[in-house]
Order: structure tokens, then sequence, then C-alpha cells
């Protein structure tokens, strides 16, 4: 620990994202990358922009790119917030929307990085419990006299369950008078999204992620979607910290991957059958799963502990994540990869099963 270390970095304790092993014939399902390449579209398009144009800075307000997911998702342009993937827009909103006397609200068991933001900015929290089938209640949430914001992502990370849209309306209802964060990084695997409730509710903030259905995890982009009164406060923040957070190259492949639906959906969906066809296979196994909206399962086996599942698949080769805290260590989580890269799996998995 440094001398010069501020009391909040010696305070802090940081994200752990998961492993990144460069090593020959690995098959990484730890990350919940997807298997599956992005839009030919995005990849011509940024290889279009690798031009002379790359010595000027980047439009700072990435309006082309905006204008693009608004036509896609139904919205006006001043309720779209685009950033350097999801997690810088998450920081944002922790600074800009969550810092108030009452605490920050979200899920025991849930995305890592909040309560990492919450310390970073010294925002108060409280944890809201997972039921007994690592399910969010709504009813928990409402229950709470008084919050300075909600968060959670539907469907839920690590546990991949998601909530109905009527349970999310409900909240809303109740709770207008703070910001309901939906985090949507994995939606479009199974789950319903609730950006069509944003005219409705001017407490709504939805984010999106380029990383997972849209195969762009290395080209850092995020959005949110919102009244356009939250979004202006995000740009606020925004441009205290960072007036060019997406380069051209970033801006071009972005905005022809968010335009390109039907790859989209092609991908989107092999992973869905390939999630639908290994949970039977591996329920044949022994395993118990639950139900799963994302592109990664969580799941568990009687007769091994999580870390030995993890370690057991991780001498194979195969990597998987392992969450070693209370009432999830038993599980681990499996990202859904190609139907080969599954097929392998369930070998592994076969190899370490006690007779």
């Amino acid at each position: 620990m440094s001398r010069f270390w501020s009391k909040t970095l010696q305070q802090l304790t940081p994200y752990t994202p998961g492993e990144q092993i460069q090593i020959a014939d690995l098959i990484k399902l730890n990350t919940n990358e997807n298997p599956y390449g992005p839009s030919p579209k995005a990849l011509a398009a940024i290889q279009n922009n690798c031009n002379d144009s790359l010595r000027l800075y980047p439009p700072p307000g990435s309006d082309s790119l905006k204008e693009t997911i608004a036509k896609v998702y139904g919205i006006n342009n001043d309720e779209v917030f685009v950033g350097n993937g999801s997690d810088e827009i998450l920081a944002h909103i922790f600074l800009g929307l969550f810092k108030h006397e009452a605490p920050v609200l979200f899920p025991d068991i849930s995305y890592t990085f909040y309560p990492v933001y919450a310390a970073l900015y010294e925002i108060d929290t409280q944890l809201i419990p997972l039921d007994a089938d690592l399910n969010i209640q709504i009813n928990d949430y409402m229950a709470v006299p008084k919050n300075g914001g909600i968060i959670f992502p539907n469907p839920n990370a690590p546990t991949g369950q998601g909530i109905p849209l009527a349970e999310i309306e409900r909240l809303l209802q109740a709770n207008r008078d703070s910001v309901v964060v939906i985090d949507e990084a994995y939606v479009d695997f199974g789950a319903q999204s609730c950006v069509g409730l944003i005219k409705q509710f001017d407490n709504l903030l939805v984010t999106h992620s380029l990383s997972k259905s849209r195969s762009l995890a290395g080209l850092r982009v995020g959005y949110a979607m919102g009244n356009a009164s939250l979004i202006e406060g995000l740009e606020r923040v925004k441009n205290s910290f960072n007036s060019y957070p997406l380069d051209r190259l970033a801006q071009a492949g972005a905005q022809a991957a968010i335009s390109d639906q039907a790859h989209l959906k092609n991908t989107s969906q092999k992973i869905i059958d390939s999630r639908n066809q290994l949970v039977p296979e591996l329920d044949a196994l022994g395993f118990k799963t639950l139900p799963s909206q994302a592109n990664f399962i969580f799941t568990s086996h009687p007769k091994l502990s999580g870390q030995a599942l993890y370690q057991g698949l991780r001498d194979q080769k195969i990597l998987v994540r392992y969450f070693n805290a209370p009432r999830i260590d038993q599980f681990v989580r499996i990202t859904i990869g190609s139907d080969r890269e599954c097929a392998d799996l369930l070998r592994a998995l076969k190899n370490l099963i006690p007779a």
C-alpha cells in the first residue's frame, strides 16, 4: 500500500474480471463472450474508417450512433447515451444519479462491479437478498422505506434468471422518486426488455452492451436509454470526465452492428438453441441448473463442489467462472459456447463425476 494513496483508494477492493489466459487449445467459457463473430457489416465499417480521418478527434456526442440506436428502439435521440462499454456508463450512473443520502439497493448476489462503484464514490448501499431459489423478488425492494436508487441486471448475473416485465413495471410504479436502472447486458438471450417503458416512467434507465449478443467485447461500446433528463445528467458527468469516450472506429463499428438486426437475431438464437440442448444433457449427468435467459448457465453437482468443478475443468483446458462466496460457492457459471465447445465441455465433465 502506497503512502500516497487516498483514503478512498486504500479502502477499495477492485473488481476482478474473469481469467484471460493465453494458452493453446483453451476453451474459454468464463467471461460470457459470444462464440460467433461480429456482424460482417460492423467489421467492414471499422475497416472503412481506418483512414486519414483518424488524425481528427471523433465526434464527441456520437450523434450518428445515437440516431441509429434511437431508430432501432423507437425512441428519441435525446433519450440515448453512449459510453466506453456499459461499465463506464454504470460508473457515471453511480456518480451522477445514485449519490444521495438514502442507500442504493441491489441484490446480494449480482454483478460484482456494483459494490465497487459504490465504494469508489462513497455511496451507501443496502443489499437485498435473493430468495431461496436465487431469484430477485420485487416485493423485497418495495419493502424498503426510502432509497437513493435501485439497480439490478435482467436477467441477473451470475444466476441467469430473468424477471417478468410486469414485475419491473410494478416496481417502477411504486418507486417514482428515485432512479431504477435495469442492466440488460444479457436481455437478447431470452429475457423481456423494458425499453418500451421509458416513455411511461421518467425514472427508468436501461443499459445495454455490445459485448455479449453483438460479439463486440473487444470494441468497448455500451449505451443507456431513458428519459431525456436522465440522459442529460449522464452527459454532464461524461463531459466532466472524458469528452471523447468513443473513438471513430468504435462509433462506426457499433453503428453498423446495431443496424444489423438480422445478425443479432441469428446468433442469439444459435446460443439459445445450444443452451436449451446443453441443460438437459447436464441434467442427465446429475447437475442442477438454474433456469437461464442469458448466454450462460449457473449449475451445480451434488457430488462435486464448485471449486472442484472449476479446477477439474481448468486442468482440462476449459475455463469456467467460480465465485467463492456464500450461497453460490457450490455453483459454476458456464458461458454457452459453440456446439463443439459444449460437446467438449460435456466430455470433460464426464471425466470429473464420481461413479
